[in-house]
């Protein structure tokens, strides 16, 4: 029996558990952000926001995680961490401005359950998205670049805000994630990132290794994760067994026919290529024509390598964007990816 495509809700769900867990925020702060705030963070006060004090306007935001975290050299005062876990098959060009929302209306429950009083200051929030698709994340990350430009006496009315991204797939090489010694979200990150069965049993055999001291219900995270997000992505149309622990999972891998991989291998060098092919066109779009704002981008990279040939021919001989982009003659079928 066929099991059902697994969903990016499915995927959000599974990063949700891991990252309720302190070890895994530690993990991705010290092991992600080089820079010296994070190594003046005092992580024994890591502390996730109960749902008692988030509105109910932040509590439908069900995958994304607020933690808080004094620093050593303020005894007194929280550092609030907005994790944004996003696992949409395309980029959200507004990014900045859902954050702007979430972390205001993080502060303004802070003031309504009083754990902010009118003589103190707003704690800092850090916006922090977590991001694993396909396609490379292009957004503007300071909310101030997607505002037409403010008229120079008022200039200083703009707001800003300026969100992290730590895009798993893109940002970070092998070697970069192999050097990240008894890290779990490195660890995370490469298992996301493996595609072959031996780099994943590699992965999985240290995961487990540095699971010992980790509290059972970071283990049980985990092996949630494998069960219903990685596996499934791998070997489509496979029942999994129960797994009772991690150490059940590697044996399976470690049995199991050497090509469960095989067409999960043809897909990433498909989606390489793709993806190089549809940076490249806008490369030479915007060498014609200027800067192409986040509409066409997202366009071009939701192109099949049909569509994005069918375009690279019209380059030569259009005279507007629009020649070249023609939503209307890129079929479904033929141009755009679902």
């Amino acid at each position: 029996m066929k099991k059902k495509r697994r969903t990016p809700k499915e995927h959000d769900n599974s990063y949700k558990q891991l990252f309720s867990h302190p070890r895994m925020v530690k993990d991705l702060l010290q092991g992600f952000i080089p820079q010296k705030w994070v190594t003046q963070l005092d992580f024994r006060t890591l502390s996730k926001v109960s749902g008692h004090y988030v509105s109910e306007d932040l509590r439908d935001r069900e995958d994304d995680i607020v933690w808080k975290v004094r620093r050593y050299s303020q005894k007194d005062e929280w550092l609030y961490i907005y994790l944004l876990i996003e696992f949409q098959s395309s980029v959200d060009p507004f990014m900045a401005v859902r954050l702007m929302v979430y972390i205001g209306l993080l502060y303004q429950d802070l003031i309504k359950t009083e754990e902010i009083s009118s003589s103190q200051l707003l704690p800092p929030v850090l916006p922090l998205v977590l991001y694993n698709g396909e396609d490379r994340w292009y957004a503007d990350r300071e909310i101030s670049e997607l505002i037409a430009p403010f008229p120079a006496e008022l200039e200083k009315h703009c707001p800003h805000l300026e969100y992290l991204v730590m895009d798993e797939r893109h940002d970070y090489s092998d070697e970069q994630l192999g050097s990240q010694l008894n890290n779990l979200a490195a660890n995370l990150f490469q298992l996301e990132k493996s595609r072959t069965k031996s780099e994943t049993q590699q992965a999985l055999s240290l995961l487990i290794k540095w699971l010992k001291q980790a509290p059972p219900s970071l283990r049980v995270a985990f092996k949630t994760w494998l069960k219903r997000v990685k596996l499934p992505r791998h070997l489509p149309g496979v029942v999994l067994p129960e797994f009772i622990n991690l150490q059940e999972i590697e044996t399976m891998l470690a049995t199991s026919t050497d090509n469960w991989l095989e067409e999960s291998k043809k897909e990433g060098r498909k989606e390489g290529r793709k993806e190089g092919k549809a940076q490249f066109l806008m490369s030479l779009l915007e060498d014609k024509f200027g800067p192409l704002n986040h509409e066409i981008k997202a366009t071009i990279l939701r192109l099949t390598e049909a569509g994005l040939l069918e375009c690279a021919k019209r380059l030569w001989t259009a005279q507007t964007l629009q020649d070249v982009i023609k939503p209307e003659k890129l079929t479904k079928k033929k141009g755009f990816t679902r």
